[in-house]
């Protein structure tokens, strides 16, 4: 059996494309299931902080509940179906676009981090990331597309073409410009420990240590700035529904609110990602030197699952910041924060190779 195949008279190696298309497959419909049970797991988790009971009401075969788990289903089918209206005053093409602009970055995030050990097979290296090591890219992608993010919300307001709409694009795109900054830092100070950029390389470099221990002021600026840029309580003011309705979502309906919904999940896991392979070892497993592929996917899987968790509970137990409040940390606590940790860890490697 050739090891290639021939299309245009271009010679495409079998494996690796094979492998390619897995991985795709695998990660991004992963992704789009997690995204939809952590809806579900939002409004349990919501439920249990609250002494709620949650979601409890679909079922299917009699009486089967399974403690609400059916309401995927029935929430699906119902932004699916649900009519799809468009006001007579929006920017019809830009109204289109905007849930595309949301969940085209946020799918395209996640596709640099490994979520596993790589390992060999019949003469073959198999890497577990959908954009294999060696890339040229390395954790500047993630970067690059976390920033596309704002492009979606401050498209989707101005399409919207309502005062409160443009109010949340405008408080959008300034507190996301403004934590990408202290985000940026802090990765930077990761850089530099580890003495490369891209995220293989970052975790084999906390195979003694993680840096969370190493850099812990780092983790904890990389950690608020991600629920800024996540769009996450308490910094949700692009949506802030006490204050502007719903923010950009005010005007969107059926699968447009469900794509727009899913968005802000798929940040979350991606912001999850991150933090476990920035500062958690990623896929290592404490005190093993060597997990082998199915042990460090599950041990990254778990590691993830838990950050996913913690920022559910973190929305349904601290309160919205004020505006002025939300930009004050910003600007006054995490860049000065970020610089500092930035200086430290440039001193410590100086004192080291002295």
């Amino acid at each position: 059996m050739s090891d290639t195949f021939v299309i245009f008279g271009i010679d495409i190696p079998l494996v690796s494309t094979a492998w390619m298309l897995a991985k795709i497959f695998a990660v991004f419909g992963g992704i789009m299931s997690l995204a939809a049970v952590l809806t579900w797991a939002e409004r349990k988790g919501a439920a249990i902080i609250q002494d709620r009971i949650g979601p409890n009401r679909a079922r299917i075969i009699g009486n089967i509940r399974l403690f609400g788990i059916f309401h995927l289903m029935a929430d699906g089918l119902k932004l699916f179906f649900k009519e799809d209206l468009v006001p007579l005053h929006v920017s019809k093409a830009l109204f289109w676009i905007a849930p595309l602009l949301a969940f085209v970055p946020a799918m395209m995030g996640f596709a640099i981090i490994p979520f596993g050990q790589s390992f060999e097979w019949n003469g073959y290296t198999f890497h577990l990331s959908v954009i294999d090591p060696g890339n040229g890219m390395g954790m500047l992608y993630p970067m690059a597309i976390a920033a596309l993010a704002v492009y979606g919300i401050f498209t989707a307001s101005w399409a919207s073409n309502n005062k409160y709409s443009m109010l949340s694009g405008m408080r959008g795109a300034a507190h996301m410009v403004s934590y990408e900054i202290g985000l940026s830092l802090a990765v930077i100070a990761v850089f530099m420990q580890a003495g490369a950029y891209d995220p293989h390389e970052i975790i084999q470099a906390q195979s003694s240590l993680w840096n969370v221990f190493a850099q812990p002021f780092g983790f904890i600026v990389f950690f608020i700035c991600a629920f800024a840029e996540t769009n996450r309580l308490p910094f949700d003011f692009a949506e802030g529904e006490s204050e502007i309705v719903a923010g950009f979502l005010t005007e969107f309906s059926g699968m447009k609110l469900g794509l727009l919904w899913l968005s802000e999940y798929i940040h979350m896991i991606t912001a999850a990602a991150l933090i476990v392979t920035l500062y958690f070892g990623g896929w290592h497993v404490p005190f093993i030197v060597d997990p082998g592929p199915i042990v460090s996917v599950i041990a990254f899987g778990i590691k993830m699952l838990f950050f996913c968790w913690v920022f559910i509970w973190v929305r349904w137990t601290l309160p919205r910041f004020r505006y002025d409040q939300l930009m004050f940390l910003g600007w006054k606590v995490m860049l000065p924060v970020g610089f500092a940790n930035l200086l430290l860890c440039a001193w410590l490697i100086h004192r080291a190779v002295a």
